[in-house]
């Protein structure tokens, strides 16, 4: 079992995620479960936010993705702005949004419908929009077939500020990224680890 922070998401560790992922892969709702999986850790989002997502705020109707995605559905009702990674140096969640879009787009032929950039991103089994509150149930469901304990729909976002502090991202820049309203409550987010720590302690005396 995983030691767990009172109060806090368990942050997986990276065999952890590739087992989760791995599991997503044999599900029915693959792409869109992926995806969901990838924005989590990858961006940093919260369930609301991805549950507020609109298909044009990340794709363009040339079947482009947009790089600098605005978010309207935030947890204090700011505009906000998340960058998606150069694809360049990680093309995972642009590969991810494509097949997702493309598997959407032959499911509306499919039943006869009309595909829209306005819809909702990330559909439920029933067709319609998440709720925060249903989407939080489907990540619980998903760490628990795949075995993490302790992790919930916030354990994405507390991993993605845990990795941009460990990588030396300064907390000011993982504060705007986060959308937290102060550096104090990006701190909190952040797991401690005893190795960073250390690092961080010799460096006492490096002016000297």
């Amino acid at each position: 079992m995983p030691k767990l922070t009172k109060g806090k998401a368990y942050v997986p560790r990276p065999d952890e995620i590739k087992r989760l992922l791995k599991l997503i892969s044999t599900t029915i709702y693959a792409k869109r479960d992926r995806l969901l999986i990838l924005m989590s850790y990858g961006l940093g989002l919260r369930v609301m936010e991805l549950a507020g997502l609109r298909i044009y705020q990340v794709m363009n109707e040339d079947g482009s993705i947009i790089q600098d995605i605005s978010l309207v559905k935030t947890k204090f009702m700011r505009n906000r702005m998340i960058y998606l990674p150069d694809p360049k140096e990680d093309g995972r969640i642009h590969q991810a949004i494509k097949e997702y879009i493309e598997e959407r787009k032959s499911e509306e032929k499919t039943k006869g419908k009309m595909f829209s950039f306005k819809q909702p991103l990330f559909k439920s089994q029933k067709g319609t929009s998440f709720t925060a509150q249903t989407l939080q149930r489907r990540f619980t469901d998903l760490y628990k077939a795949a075995g993490i304990h302790g992790a919930s729909s916030h354990s994405g976002r507390r991993t993605f500020a845990t990795n941009l502090i460990e990588q030396g991202a300064d907390i000011k820049a993982v504060c705007t990224l986060m959308g937290h309203s102060s550096v104090s409550m990006t701190a909190q987010y952040v797991e401690d680890n005893p190795k960073r720590l250390k690092k961080i302690a010799s460096l006492g005396l490096s002016y000297l």
